[in-house]
């Protein structure tokens, strides 16, 4: 990491905020970015991710900082009490590599390698073999044996690939699913695990990614092929099934895409997006609300699935910088670029697509032009249209980058 870059940067929230997740110190939805208050300024930020009505920061310090809902302890505080303003989570002697928010519970990793979990564990989602409802602490998952370089939590399964490259998944969040789907025939046991399960069908490659939706999951190789399993109900996974449901990876046809590798992966609840080595951002998925940042309104439905989820994606594709970042939440897709979109003063801007409901975009209206504040680009301190609050214009800033996201 390059962090001759780094100094301070502000952290401006908005859209939903029925259970203090956006940090202000109140229950006002935003329609506007503002500044986010409490101990979050204290340092660079490094890392972001969103849950069902919470937030977790991850500082460059190797922090970690929550606010929001915590009726199940998911926000790691040692209570259940939903806390206004974002505060530092107590890791004493441990720094935070990446953080990854479910609907009520939480995956943290260290930068050991190292994964700690809390909240809800209805669904065996916290990787733990102790017999428990849920974690107001963070607790270690003790069954994987090597050090761990990414985590990825869907609405309520879990996912990690190790530094050798495996893949491991737990919580039972898909079984009902799968159950249906694939009866007669039993539920493949990576489904229906409460504690880290190795996934079958990738032991001939090395994974060092994964992502997770509500009810998929991805995983990309050094090599920039991308694996989907799970949930295929609006066409996330493939074009070239018709099954709703797959129980093992599938590879994801290149063809599409420009036969390019693919450098990043990321997934909403029921879309994903992929950015190829040549900067070129993929959607695909369902769309419709705009999630897919395409002109057009799609949704996938389940007879749709398997001729238009990707069929045509090459007509759809957005070239982009090859420093491009993109960022997802359940029902919309953040493009934040270096080079396209500039202001008429020749800033750099940050360009949304999605549903508009509950402000989630900080736009008030579809069409945006001209500035009015300060936020960030992901490559330095710039301005963000529609914002409210001040930030730090000028100053330089490592890239920040979101999760699966769920909010």
């Amino acid at each position: 990491m390059d962090t001759s870059l780094l100094t301070e940067l502000c952290v401006y929230t908005w859209g939903t905020n029925s259970y203090w997740q956006l940090g202000q110190g109140h229950v006002e939805d935003l329609s506007v970015p503002r500044l986010a208050d409490g101990a979050l300024q204290m340092g660079t930020v490094r890392q972001l991710s969103g849950g069902g009505g919470y937030s977790a920061v991850v500082s460059e310090k190797g922090e970690l900082l929550v606010c929001g809902q915590n009726h199940r302890g998911q926000l790691g505080l040692g209570h259940s009490l939903a806390v206004t303003t974002f505060q530092l989570c107590p890791l004493i002697g441990q720094r935070v590599a990446h953080v990854s928010c479910g609907w009520d519970f939480t995956l943290v990793l260290t930068d050991h390698g190292q994964v700690l979990t809390c909240g809800s564990n209805a669904y065996g989602q916290l990787g733990v073999s102790e017999p428990i409802t849920h974690s107001v602490v963070l607790l270690p998952i003790q069954s994987v044996r090597e050090p761990v370089i990414r985590v990825a939590a869907g609405l309520r399964h879990s996912l990690t690939v190790t530094a050798t490259g495996s893949v491991y998944q737990w919580g039972m969040g898909l079984s009902g699913q799968a159950k249906r789907a694939l009866s007669p025939q039993p539920v493949p046991e990576h489904f229906t695990s409460k504690v880290p399960c190795l996934v079958p069908g990738l032991e001939q490659v090395i994974l060092h990614s994964v992502a997770a939706g509500s009810a998929h999951c991805v995983s990309l190789t050094a090599e920039g092929d991308v694996f989907l399993w799970g949930s295929n109900k609006h066409g996330q996974l493939t074009s070239s099934s018709t099954d709703s449901f797959l129980p093992r990876p599938v590879l994801l046809d290149r063809s599409p895409l420009g036969g390019e590798k693919v450098t990043h992966v990321h997934s909403g609840w029921t879309h994903l997006v992929a950015q190829t080595e040549s900067g070129r951002v993929f959607t695909w998925g369902r769309g419709n609300y705009g999630q897919l940042g395409r002109t057009e309104l799609t949704n996938q439905s389940a007879d749709q699935q398997s001729s238009s989820a990707l069929r045509g994606a090459a007509s759809h594709w957005t070239c982009v910088p090859a420093e491009v970042k993109i960022l997802c939440g359940a029902s919309q897709v953040r493009r934040v670029t270096g080079e396209t979109g500039h202001w008429q003063d020749g800033l750099r801007a940050t360009w949304v697509t999605g549903d508009t409901d509950h402000g989630r975009h900080g736009l008030q209206a579809r069409r945006v032009t001209g500035d009015t504040g300060h936020g960030c680009d992901g490559t330095r301190a710039r301005r963000v249209a529609g914002e409210t609050g001040r930030g730090r214009d000028g100053s330089r800033a490592r890239r920040v980058t979101g999760d699966t996201g769920h909010g």
